[in-house]
């Protein structure tokens, strides 16, 4: 079995235990009056995981490649070298050092640096455009969850 379809079947356990933990485990701690809302906490739990489990089969089953480049498409895992794994592995220390900076930092000036840097590391080299952009995302992503939804999200760092 190829190497996609091992990330794929690990991926699928993942959801399928997220989605025994929507559907059983978050419903049951409901109050009752909780009970009659027609859209519980755990709504959205429940779409993520037959989502992800709908795609996860998808790739073990190969419904994703066509016939004719299913050779050329396979992740050689013997020449690992020829892939861009360098980037990889720093996006995802961007996303440990993100979580870890997000209290201190505050979300506006930690998520524009994650989004100006991985930007960066992906190969945009246009950085007054990248950081307007950044701006702009982090900002309105901040508006949204800090006004609209009425949680409480830190803007700026602890020692403002």
């Amino acid at each position: 079995m190829a190497l996609d379809r091992w990330i794929a079947l690990v991926i699928l356990l993942v959801f399928l235990a997220y989605g025994y933990a929507a559907w059983f485990t978050m419903d049951a701690s409901l109050p009752p009056i909780l009970q009659r809302n027609p859209i519980w906490p755990s709504s959205f739990p429940k779409v993520l995981s037959i989502a992800g489990a709908l795609v996860s089969l998808a790739v073990i089953f190969n419904l994703e490649k066509s016939k004719l480049d299913a050779e050329t498409r396979e992740i050689n895992y013997r020449r690992l070298h020829d892939y861009r794994v360098g980037q990889a592995v720093l996006l995802l220390a961007f996303m440990i050092a993100y979580a870890l900076l997000l209290r201190p930092l505050g979300f506006l000036i930690s998520t524009f640096l994650f989004l100006t840097l991985s930007s960066f590391v992906l190969g945009e080299r246009r950085l007054v455009i990248t950081m307007i952009v950044a701006a702009v995302a982090a900002g309105i992503v901040w508006y949204l969850v800090e006004q609209v939804l009425g949680i409480f999200l830190r803007p700026l760092p602890t020692f403002l």
